[in-house]
C-alpha cells in the first residue's frame, strides 16, 4: 500500500493563464519569470484545461475549502467578500461546515495555512475554526506587502487569531513560514512518529498593490489606496511572480533537505484569472469575467512517487476537484451530509490519458454572467446576450456559433438552467465589489 503523501496546496492570487513560462509566458528583462514552477511542470503534470470555480477570489476559496460548488453557501455570493464583512455572522465559511483541512485532520493529518484566508472574520469565522491547526497570514482579500495593512488601513497579519507585527516582504514571509513548517513537521515525525501534513500556501502574489522586494519606500503612499490605480507595470508584475517562484523554490529545497520530496504531492494553481497586467494569451478576459481568461488558470501537480514526469492532461476540471483529489489520495472521507461536487483526479494523476467527460458550470451576479463547458463547447451569457463557442478552434471566444447551432445552444442553456435550479438563488443583498472601471482605464 502506498504511503499517504504530505500535501502542499499552493494558490497564487490573480495569476493569468500565460504568466508562467510553462504556459507560454515570455521571459522578463531579468530572464525566465517562473523557472521553479516550470521545473515542477517538467517533472510533473501540467493541466491545459484547468479552471477556477469563480473568476474572483473568495468564491473560489469557498469551493476549495468545501469541495463543493460555492453557490451553496451565502458568503460565496459576495463577489468578493470585502472589509465591510468584519463582524458579520453570515459572510464567511461556517465553522461547522466540513472543510478540506478539517476532513484531513480527522484522517490524521496535521494542517496549516500560510497565507490568505479571505473567508470571513473572527469571531464567527477563521482558519483555526475550520480545520487548520496553525495559521499565519492575512484574513482579508488584499494587503500591502510591507505594512501588511488591508484596504481599509487596518493591520492584517496574524498568527492564529493574534495580531502579528513583522518586518519584511509578505511573499517572502509566507515562503519562509512554509519552510519553517516543513522543518518542524519533519522533526516532529522523527521524534513523535509518522504523521503526514497538509499545508495550504496561499500567496497574495501577484495581487495588487504592485510592489516588489525593492519597493518598501513606496509602501506608505500606497497604503491608502491598495488598488494602486496609478502604479504598476508588466515589469513589476513579472518580478512579483518571480519572487513567489523563488519562494516555492525554497519550499522544494526544504522538502529535499528533509528527504520527503518524493512522498509529497505539490499542487499549484490560481484562485482566478489574471488582473490588469496579466498575460492570458490566447484567452480573452480576466478577473470578474466568465470568458476563458477569467477562469482558465495554470494547474500543476508534482508528486514523484505517483505522477509521471513531463506529462500533460486535457481533463476538464475545477478548483473543487483538487479538494476531492486531496481527500482521495489521503484516504480521507467526505461528510455524507455534504456530498462533494468535485471529482478526484487521482486516476488522471497516475495516467494522463485517463480523461472523463463532465460538464462544468459557473454563474456570476456581476453582469448577469453564466457559463457551461461541455466537451469542446462553451455556453456563455453576459448582460443578457447568449453565446456559443467551439473552444477547440476558438479559444478566444470571438466566433459566436449560436446562429449556426441553435439546437446545441438551446440544449446547453436548458442544462445550465436545470443545474442552476439545484443551487440557492443569488440573495438580493449580495454585493459586487469592483476596484476600478472604465473611468480608471480603458476597457476592451
Amino acid at each position: 500500500m502506498q504511503k499517504r503523501p504530505n500535501i502542499i496546496f499552493i494558490v497564487a492570487d490573480d495569476l493569468g493563464f500565460a504568466d508562467l513560462g510553462c504556459y507560454g509566458g515570455r521571459d522578463a528583462d531579468f530572464g525566465p519569470v517562473s523557472p521553479v514552477l516550470d521545473g515542477l511542470a517538467e517533472r510533473g503534470m501540467r493541466f491545459t484545461q484547468g479552471y477556477s470555480n469563480s473568476p474572483v477570489c473568495s468564491p473560489t476559496r469557498f469551493a476549495l475549502m468545501t469541495g463543493r460548488y460555492q453557490y451553496r453557501l451565502r458568503g460565496a455570493a459576495e463577489e468578493p467578500i470585502n472589509a465591510k464583512a468584519r463582524g458579520s455572522t453570515t459572510l464567511g465559511l461556517p465553522a461547522d461546515h466540513p472543510s478540506l483541512p478539517s476532513l484531513l485532520r480527522n484522517a490524521g493529518y496535521r494542517t496549516a495555512l500560510l497565507g490568505k484566508w479571505h473567508l470571513g472574520y473572527p469571531p464567527s469565522f477563521g482558519p483555526l475554526r475550520s480545520g487548520y491547526d496553525e495559521f499565519f497570514g492575512p484574513l482579508s482579500g488584499g494587503v500591502d506587502y510591507f505594512t501588511h495593512c488591508s484596504s481599509n488601513g487596518q493591520h492584517d497579519l496574524w498568527i492564529g487569531e493574534e495580531a502579528h507585527h513583522a518586518e519584511g516582504y509578505l511573499t517572502d514571509l509566507l515562503s519562509r513560514g512554509a519552510v519553517d513548517y516543513i522543518g518542524r513537521m519533519a522533526t516532529r515525525n522523527r521524534t513523535e512518529g509518522e504523521a503526514p501534513f497538509f499545508m495550504s500556501l496561499h500567496y497574495t502574489a501577484p495581487h495588487w498593490p504592485w510592489e516588489t522586494r525593492d519597493d518598501a519606500a513606496a509602501a506608505p503612499d500606497i497604503r491608502g489606496n491598495l488598488f494602486h490605480l496609478d502604479g504598476g507595470n508588466i515589469h513589476t508584475y513579472r518580478c512579483m511572480i518571480h519572487h513567489m517562484d523563488e519562494g516555492i523554490g525554497w519550499v522544494m529545497d526544504a522538502l529535499r533537505h528533509h528527504g520527503i520530496a518524493d512522498e509529497t504531492l505539490v499542487i499549484f494553481t490560481s484562485d482566478n484569472g489574471g488582473e490588469r497586467f496579466s498575460d492570458t494569451w490566447p484567452l480573452v478576459g480576466g478577473k470578474m469575467d466568465l470568458t476563458e481568461g477569467g477562469i482558465r488558470v495554470p494547474w500543476i501537480a508534482h508528486w514523484p512517487a505517483a505522477v509521471p514526469a513531463g506529462t500533460s492532461s486535457s481533463q476538464h476540471c475545477m478548483t473543487m476537484d483538487w479538494s476531492a483529489t486531496c481527500l482521495d489520495v489521503a484516504g480521507a472521507s467526505s461528510d455524507p451530509d455534504y456530498p462533494l461536487d468535485g471529482r478526484s483526479l487521482s486516476p488522471t494523476l497516475r495516467d494522463p490519458n485517463h480523461v472523463v467527460d463532465r460538464p462544468l458550470f459557473w454563474r456570476m451576479n456581476h453582469r448577469g454572467q453564466r457559463a457551461m463547458r461541455e466537451g469542446k463547447w462553451k455556453y456563455l451569457r453576459v448582460e443578457g446576450h447568449d453565446y456559443l463557442f467551439d473552444l477547440d478552434g476558438d479559444e478566444r471566444e470571438r466566433a459566436n456559433q449560436a446562429a449556426r447551432q441553435p439546437a446545441r445552444l438551446r440544449d446547453m442553456r436548458e442544462a445550465w438552467e436545470s443545474w442552476d435550479a439545484t443551487m440557492p438563488a443569488i440573495p438580493a443583498d449580495a454585493t459586487v465589489s469592483l476596484g476600478y472601471g472604465p473611468q480608471d482605464m480603458p476597457q476592451r
